[in-house]
């Protein structure tokens, strides 16, 4: 019974961190090198994470720099970013890539917090969906007698718990990335 809720406990705090991660590539008004670990580029016939052919640097808060290690990969990585749902346009200068990013209308804006809130709204079902696994699980050992009905309550109640503090948190990172996006 404790190995059940110490499961969905976990499977919890990965959909927090997942809902972290898919944040991070959700493209707000700032430069962040975080929005290109989603892009691939065709090297050496295969598809390789862009972080992994060159550094990828922010030197202004407007501003990327990908500066690959080999140069001859310059054009695949700028057909990878035009390529990707970012609507940013690379400059090549031949030595390396500057993405600017221009500062986002305020209907892009408003988009992107609608796109927040739904992924934020993803990540909460998934996480009633952890809990109602958890407590199918519970009522099945009490059927088949293997803990008490009281145990079964009291188990309900504290991944009912659990649910409630990680909905709770998605709430909160929500909130603060709508913020983000929402700054001028």
């Amino acid at each position: 019974m404790e190995n059940i809720i110490n499961n969905c406990e976990s499977k919890m705090e990965k959909t927090v961190s997942a809902l972290d991660n898919e944040y991070k590539s959700l493209r707000t008004g700032r430069a962040s090198a975080a929005l290109f670990n989603n892009i691939s580029v065709e090297y050496y016939g295969a598809q390789t994470p862009l972080s992994q052919v060159g550094s990828i640097s922010v030197p202004e808060a407007r501003i990327v720099v990908i500066q690959p290690w080999d140069k001859s990969i310059l054009p695949a990585i700028e057909k990878a970013i035009m390529k990707s749902d970012l609507g940013l346009t690379p400059n090549n200068d031949g030595k390396l890539i500057r993405i600017n990013f221009p500062s986002l209308t305020s209907d892009r804006r408003k988009d992107l917090a609608k796109q927040a809130k739904q992924i934020a709204e993803k990540s909460k079902v998934s996480i009633r969906n952890i809990r109602r696994e958890a407590m199918d699980e519970i009522k099945a050992l009490e059927k088949k007698s293997d803990i008490s009905e009281d145990d079964q309550k009291a188990s309900d109640a504290r991944i009912q718990k659990l649910t409630d503090n990680f909905v709770i948190q998605i709430g909160e990172i929500a909130i603060a990335k709508e913020k983000e996006i929402m700054e001028i």
